[in-house]
Formats: C-alpha cells, sequence, structure tokens
C-alpha cells in the first residue's frame, strides 16, 4: 500500500519534478543587448548655460548593405568637475512629426549619455540618418560639452 501512496504522489506532483528548461547559447544571446562594434564621432560644441542648443546629428549610410545604427549624444562634464548630473540638463529629441520629446540621460563618470538600445534603427543602404536634438541646461553656469555620435553594429 505505501507504494502506491508514493507512486500516487509522483504523479500528482506534476511539473514541478520535470527537469528545468534547457536555455541554449543562442537563446541567451538574442536575449542580451547588441555591443556597439565602432563609435563615428560628429563635431563637438560647448554646452550653453544661458540658453537652449540645437544640435543635429546625421550619418549616412555609405555600406552596400543595410546595417543597425544608434544615435547617441553624450554631455561631458569638466575633467576638474563639477560633475554634470542628469538633473542638469534637459534633453529632447525632435520627432517626425514635430513634437519635442524629452530623452532620459543616465551618467557614468561625469558623462550624461542617451541610450542606446532604445535608439538602435537599422539604415538602409545608401540612407541617411538625421536626428534634431534640443540640448537645455537647467543649472545655471553648467559646464560641459555636448558630443554627438553614432554607435555601429556588426
Amino acid at each position: 500500500m505505501a507504494a502506491v501512496v508514493a507512486v500516487a504522489g509522483l504523479t500528482t506532483a506534476g511539473p514541478a519534478l520535470a527537469a528545468p528548461p534547457v536555455v541554449t547559447a543562442a537563446a541567451t544571446l538574442a536575449q542580451e543587448p547588441a555591443i556597439p562594434t565602432d563609435f563615428v564621432t560628429l563635431p563637438t560644441s560647448p554646452l550653453r548655460s544661458e540658453e537652449s542648443q540645437e544640435v543635429t546629428l546625421t550619418y549616412r549610410n555609405a555600406t552596400p548593405t543595410a546595417t543597425t545604427v544608434a544615435p547617441q549624444l553624450l554631455v561631458t562634464s569638466p575633467e576638474t568637475g563639477p560633475f554634470l548630473s542628469p538633473s542638469d540638463v534637459r534633453v529632447e529629441r525632435r520627432t517626425e512629426h514635430g513634437c519635442w520629446v524629452v530623452v532620459p540621460l543616465d551618467s557614468q563618470t561625469g558623462t550624461l549619455f542617451t541610450d542606446l538600445v532604445g535608439a538602435q534603427r537599422t539604415l538602409g543602404a545608401g540612407k541617411t540618418l538625421t536626428e534634431l536634438y534640443r540640448v537645455t541646461a537647467v543649472k545655471p553656469k553648467a559646464v560641459g560639452t555636448v558630443e554627438p555620435r553614432v554607435a555601429l553594429y556588426g
């Protein structure tokens, strides 16, 4: 009788005793964000503390195939500080409909930056990417450099 109860208990346990799902390397790689293989640095400008400034980011895909790119703005602090925080600067991007939308900033070692993952897009062969940003120093007398660039992926 004990053997029957033990077997019955195993059958009611069902999926809880099943082997864990197998995760392949391909599945793991598909979930991780792509890492840029190169960056194209565009002309920089000083951060203006007295007014907003517009920054146009333009990149042409001169390759014969489509490529994944991501526009990015960096706002670097002076080497000797004071370091900027995300609350010191507001970055906005102009949509294709002409509206300005706020672009969140992250910070690392005195550099503010826009996200690459959400900005990724496929740019066809011979096509041009143009993004218009508006950068506003919210903190009076904020000092830094605006550095637009484009991340290139494999």
